[in-house]
């Protein structure tokens, strides 16, 4: 036997369904339309630009994107990125605004760049490779992924595409507590693009 439906019924059930972001915490720092909330050191946007709604990356020299916001602490970041053929980029968090290459946190972005430190990899410790270097090609180049890192204190987690590449690991210097988010382009003839880059943090959640 057909079933009715109440009048409303349907439209209730929609409104009773949360936004994603309100769903899960999460809120765009890109808007998908412009640079605002991004800078380039030491002033303006350098090459940096947006293209049919995503964040690309250009220029003859290695520059890096900063969030404006500069207190970041503890979070769940998250973006959508492809890096092209020969690409080398990073993720950085817990950052700071300067020249020359961040002093902060990077999460490698890198498939087939010379530098044998891949996506997935946490990038400058050296002495613990075992735990955050990834030499595997995990995502091809001009390919999309998704990128996740997790920081608490001084604990950080890496995902790519949901699989975790560095779990959990212990930064026991605590070297950055606190910064910007940044993106890096390395050098002529890299671009990465991104089109979505949200975040979810920790210290502002209600317990």
């Amino acid at each position: 036997m057909m079933k009715r439906f109440m009048p409303g019924l349907l439209s209730l059930i929609v409104l009773a369904a949360p936004a994603r972001t309100a769903e899960n915490g999460f809120k765009p720092l890109f808007n998908g339309k412009n640079l605002e909330g991004w800078k380039v050191f030491p002033r303006g946007t350098g090459a940096w630009k947006v293209e049919e709604g995503v964040l690309v990356s250009g220029g003859d020299e290695a520059s890096h994107l900063f969030t404006d916001r500069a207190d970041f602490t503890d979070f769940h970041v998250r973006a959508e990125v492809m890096i092209n053929e020969g690409g080398n980029s990073g993720l950085y968090f817990r950052t700071q605004f300067g020249p020359g290459f961040p002093k902060g946190y990077e999460a490698q972005i890198n498939s087939t760049h010379r530098d044998p430190i891949k996506t997935g990899s946490l990038y400058g410790f050296p002495k613990e490779a075992g735990k955050t270097v990834i030499k595997k090609i995990l995502v091809k180049p001009n390919e999309w992924f998704t990128y996740e890192v997790i920081c608490k204190g001084n604990r950080i987690t890496i995902k790519v595409n949901g699989e975790t590449t560095v779990d959990n690991f212990e930064d026991k210097e605590n070297r950055f507590a606190k910064g910007r988010f940044a993106l890096q382009h390395h050098h002529k003839g890299n671009m990465v693009k991104v089109r979505k880059f949200e975040v979810r943090e920790f210290s502002t959640e209600k317990e």
